[in-house]
C-alpha cells in the first residue's frame, strides 16, 4: 500500500513550506547576528577623543586594594582624559565579591589619587553594582543630581558596544573611550550575544539573568 494519492501530494507542497520558512528564519538569525557582530567590532576600533563632564570608569577585578592590570588599564587612561581636560570629575564603579576587603570602586578611588593625583573633589565612587548594568544605573543617581547627563565611559574595545547601549538605556548620553587591551575573537563574539538579546529584550531584564 502507497501514499502516492491526494493525502500525500498535500503534505508535500506543506513540508516544503515549512522549510522553506525555516531557512527564511535562519537566514534572519544570522544576518541579525552578522550585523551586531559587526556594530561591536567597530565600536572595538573607535574612541571618543571630545569632551564630557564625567568619566565613568566601569569596573574590573582587584585583589586586596590592587587594581588589576584589566583595571589599571582603564584607570590610567581616565586620568589621561582629566588631565587632558576632556573629563571634569572621574565616577569609579564596582562593588566587592564575597570574601574581598575592598571594592573595586575603592581601589580605583586609592589608585587615582596615589598613583595619579586626581584631587579628591573630582572623584566620585559608586561602590555597589555588580555588573554594567548594576553600576550606571547607581551612577546615574548621582551624576544626574548633579545635573550631568553626558558621560564618557572608560572601558576596554570589546565592551564599548554593550556599555554605551547599557548607559543610554540609563538615560545617559553616552560616549566610550577605550583602552589599548586586545580583542579576541571569543570576547567580541560573547559580547555580540550580549547586545543582540539586549536589544531584543532590554538590557535590564538581560542583567537579572
Amino acid at each position: 500500500m502507497t501514499l502516492d494519492g491526494p493525502v500525500a501530494h498535500v503534505g508535500r507542497p506543506r513540508r516544503r513550506r515549512a522549510l522553506r520558512l525555516l531557512g527564511a528564519l535562519i537566514a534572519l538569525i544570522a544576518l541579525y547576528l552578522g550585523t551586531t557582530f559587526i556594530d561591536v567590532w567597530l565600536a572595538s576600533r573607535q574612541s571618543y577623543d571630545g569632551y564630557a563632564p564625567a568619566a565613568v570608569v566601569l569596573g574590573a577585578a582587584q585583589y586586596n586594594g590592587e587594581p588589576s592590570p584589566v583595571l589599571r588599564g582603564r584607570l590610567d587612561r581616565a586620568a589621561a582624559l582629566y588631565f587632558a581636560g576632556q573629563v571634569d570629575i572621574v565616577v569609579v564603579t564596582g562593588g566587592g565579591q564575597a570574601g574581598d576587603l575592598t571594592t573595586e570602586a575603592k581601589a580605583s578611588y586609592d589608585y587615582l589619587r596615589a598613583n595619579a593625583g586626581i584631587p579628591d573633589e573630582q572623584l566620585r565612587l559608586e561602590v555597589d553594582g555588580t555588573s554594567t548594568y548594576e553600576s550606571l544605573t547607581a551612577a546615574g543617581r548621582f551624576l544626574q543630581r548633579e545635573g550631568i547627563t553626558e558621560i564618557t565611559l572608560v572601558t576596554d574595545p570589546y565592551h564599548a558596544r554593550r556599555a554605551a547601549l547599557v548607559a543610554e538605556a540609563n538615560g545617559f548620553t553616552a560616549h566610550v573611550a577605550i583602552t589599548d587591551a586586545p580583542s579576541s575573537f571569543r570576547r567580541l563574539a560573547g559580547e555580540t550575544g550580549a547586545v543582540a538579546i539586549g536589544r531584543l529584550v532590554g538590557f535590564r531584564r538581560l542583567d537579572r539573568f
